[in-house]
């Protein structure tokens, strides 16, 4: 492997992350209506209406739904009527049928007969009878810790006095308020990450910087089975060691680029701050938007000699990739993978030449100016190798070759992976899922129990953002588009494919 860039180097590479003031054109705003639109559609074909199970990947398997799958899709309904893709009623419909049959899944200790235990549920669920999906599965904590984000969405959106509206109030509070955060506490008041039957609590828990922190501030938050603030204090322990200079950028480090969007889907974390952050004198909205920046000044650089990576093709994340393979490729054997949560930090890069276009779709609200040109380039480049009927396929290889074939692209499309772009992309023009948790009072508390000050909870919704946010201002307002009420598609297209 080449060396890696000098640090001379490195801080020359990011100096494009100074503070830019991004005004999109209007090719732009085509792209990102578009991929809006589609990335929902996944949401609600892909959904069973009946249950509102959504599979973990669609339609490449529909076997296994996934429980965070669910949380997103909970909130791309809500999306869907504030862009006019759906109507009110058919999101109301679909979320009371979604909130109605999760309330009825069994709970209790089974390790067949049981959807979750302690009100956790578990990670995938068979996607025709609700259950557990087979042995191997673990009651896991984060990925509840995402349906619940999307369970107290929907709590504070439909707010309508009416009888509809109000048992989905009742219901997303029953599900939050059952999860049992204290008993997954472990004695060192750090979360583990799941349970099974067969081994109890996993080995493994939630600390330092990660998408754990939602799970952290939804047990904050809750009323009937609270963890404390020293909960919060041991997630912490490893920022300090985590935290550095890497790719011209000093920041909290986590390699993969999920990390640093889960948790910011739903809450809005400009100008608010917990201990560790006025120590530093950041936010973690501006640490994700320096991650971003910093995955784009290794494409760059790109000491691996990937093909095509560079200011406009770039985004190392979680996602499927070409397969457990190893050629060779200009001379040097590289090992290729398959599903892996690919990254580049201060901790460990790992990278297979594999691009995921959720790294960059789910930071678009972090840094619009390069992640909108980044979507727009490969759009553009690979066409409908990587783009179709719901948006930007999983990920996409431009340096995997075989005998007859030049370029990989996956099939896939997963509901992990289509959340973030949904989500950050509205949150970027409008806000919507931001200040409909504002205004949510498990969230406010839970921040609240956690240290964090200033910004909107202090001063209500609407409270200007820290001025250090140039580059990511308050998110664009755009009228709803609702000549798409009866969710048709904007245009039809062939899956992605491999070519």
């Amino acid at each position: 492997m080449p060396a890696p860039p000098s640090a001379s180097q490195q801080r020359q590479a990011a100096r494009l992350s100074t503070s830019v003031v991004f005004k999109p054109t209007r090719t732009d705003m085509a792209l990102i209506e578009d991929l809006e639109h589609r990335t929902f559609l996944w949401f609600w074909e892909a959904g069973d209406a009946q249950t509102g199970l959504v599979p973990d990947r669609y339609p490449s398997d529909q076997t296994q739904a996934s429980v965070a799958s669910i949380g997103f899709g909970l909130t791309a309904y809500g999306i869907g009527v504030e862009r006019g893709y759906i109507t009110r009623q058919q999101a109301i419909e679909r979320t009371l049928n979604t909130l109605r049959y999760l309330t009825k899944l069994p709970q209790n200790n089974s390790a067949e007969n049981s959807s979750g235990y302690h009100g956790f549920f578990y990670h995938f669920l068979n996607n025709k009878t609700g259950l557990r999906f087979n042995k191997d599965i673990e009651l896991s904590s984060i990925d509840t810790a995402l349906l619940m984000q999307g369970i107290l969405f929907t709590e504070s959106y439909y707010t309508q006095d009416t009888p509809q509206e109000a048992e989905i109030r009742s219901l997303s509070n029953q599900l939050y308020q059952n999860v049992d955060w204290a008993w997954m506490r472990r004695p060192d008041l750090r979360l583990s990450m799941g349970w099974s039957p067969e081994h109890q609590f996993l080995p493994n828990y939630w600390e330092g910087y990660s998408e754990g922190m939602m799970a952290y501030i939804l047990a904050l938050g809750s009323q009937k089975h609270p963890l404390e603030p020293a909960s919060w204090q041991a997630w912490l322990t490893t920022n300090d060691r985590r935290w550095g200079e890497y790719y011209g950028q000093t920041m909290l480090n986590f390699a993969p680029l999920f990390g640093h969007q889960y948790t910011h889907s739903w809450i809005d974390f400009r100008g608010i701050q917990d201990d560790w952050n006025r120590e530093k004198g950041i936010d973690y909205f501006e640490n994700s938007r320096r991650a971003t920046y910093a995955q784009r000044t290794y494409a760059m650089t790109n000491p691996g000699k990937w093909q095509d990576y560079g200011k406009d093709v770039w985004g190392l994340t979680a996602s499927d990739g070409p397969g457990e393979v190893t050629q060779t490729v200009g001379g040097t054997p590289r090992h290729f993978m398959s599903y892996s949560a690919r990254g580049t930090g201060r901790d460990y890069t790992q990278d297979d030449g594999t691009i995921a276009p959720t790294a960059a779709g789910g930071s678009v609200a972090f840094a619009p100016e390069i992640a909108i040109p980044a979507l727009r380039e490969m759009k553009h480049r690979y066409g409908n190798h990587i783009y179709s009927r719901y948006g930007f396929v999983d990920a996409f290889n431009p340096s995997f070759h075989t005998a007859d074939k030049s370029f990989w692209s996956d099939t896939a499309y997963l509901g992990i992976d289509q959340g973030p772009i949904l989500l950050m992309i509205e949150n970027w023009r409008s806000g919507l899922v931001w200040n409909t948790m504002k205004r949510n009072p498990a969230i406010r508390q839970g921040l609240l129990k956690a240290g964090f000050q200033g910004g909107w909870l202090g001063n209500g919704i609407g409270a200007p953002a820290s001025a250090t946010h140039a580059s990511a201002p308050e998110p664009q307002t755009s009228e709803p588009a609702s000549q798409h009420a009866n969710a048709q598609h904007p245009a039809q297209g062939e899956q992605g494919q491999t070519g």
